[in-house]
């Protein structure tokens, strides 16, 4: 293991425009969105709702503002649809991201989730019995091994309002799931979910292919579940920050994937609106906290 942590540090462009709630900086161009980027010193974005879906055009706007493609979300639906429906819905997308080099593929799970609509978090969706768990987990297995094949790792999002939500779940699915399927460790959503963090990434850290480092206000997450509010709500009064700026322990979690070789990317993801949080000056925050706690990391840990 080399002496430093040696980790690439990438950003989701949610921070200056969002996919879920697209009025949200929706009068942000993508090339102010990587030029900034790039400026703040991130070597590479997921894709958002602005990028090309061409993989030509993708890769001349990334090389442009020399940048990487880390990864970009795909809106899954194996809760509902065989692995044969979820391989052909899956097609252009699976080849934009191996066309330009990502190696894995955010993969989230939005059949009946209620993550987008305006219904209470306590009404997402459950699989309830035992049959339907392993179904699911059989489903998204093979699934992965398709994509894999095509050099590109599932990364499962658990995810507020859907099917894996809670510490529980995320267990459970982890099981139940061959060694194809990866984890995405989401430090925000796992919070928000009532999970201890760094706990949950030390139990499943053989799993994690992909991180999204976002925290979390826990003043705005006890007003969310106490209000009852939608994840969207949530989102809007403030739920998620970058690092350093709300309460999840990023020192404890790099340490964790430190001492386990991580050799992914660490993704900044924080949706806010961006009148309120501005895009750059949040967006930096989170890099320079970021990139100061890896630069700290104990080294001698992992080799004693």
């Amino acid at each position: 293991m080399s002496a430093r942590f040696d980790v690439k540090i990438g950003i989701n462009p949610i921070s200056w425009t969002n996919d879920d709630m697209p009025w949200l900086g929706g009068d942000i161009p993508l090339e102010v969105t990587l030029s900034e980027g790039k400026a703040i010193g991130y070597e590479g974005f997921e894709l958002g709702n602005k990028f090309p879906r061409e993989s030509s055009a993708l890769r001349e706007v990334l090389a442009r503002h020399g940048l990487a493609l880390v990864s970009g979300w795909y809106s899954g639906q194996l809760a509902r649809r065989t692995v044969d429906e979820e391989i052909n819905a899956v097609g252009a997308h699976l080849a934009l991201l191996a066309d330009n080099g990502a190696s894995v593929m955010v993969y989230g799970e939005v059949a009946d989730s209620i993550q987008g609509s305006s219904q209470p978090l306590y009404k997402r969706p459950r699989f309830v019995r035992p049959q339907d768990w392993q179904a699911y987990a059989d489903r998204l297995t093979s699934f992965s091994r398709y994509t894999l094949e095509r050099g590109v790792r599932i990364a499962y999002h658990h995810h507020m309002g859907a099917y894996i939500e809670h510490p529980a779940d995320v267990d459970r699915l982890m099981a139940l799931t061959g060694h194809e399927v990866g984890l995405l460790f989401d430090s925000g959503h796992m919070t928000f979910a009532g999970g201890d963090a760094a706990a949950m990434l030390a139990k499943h850290i053989k799993r994690v292919c992909h991180v999204h480092c976002k925290d979390v206000r826990q003043n705005v997450i006890a007003l969310a579940r106490n209000r009852n509010w939608s994840f969207l709500q949530s989102v809007i009064n403030g739920a998620f920050t970058v690092p350093g700026d709300g309460c999840v322990d990023f020192k404890s979690l790099l340490q964790l994937l430190y001492d386990a070789d991580y050799r992914g990317w660490l993704v900044v993801e924080a949706e806010q609106d961006p009148v309120v949080a501005p895009s750059y000056r949040y967006a930096e925050m989170g890099y320079r906290n970021l990139r100061g706690l890896i630069d700290s990391i104990d080294t001698s840990r992992a080799a004693a």
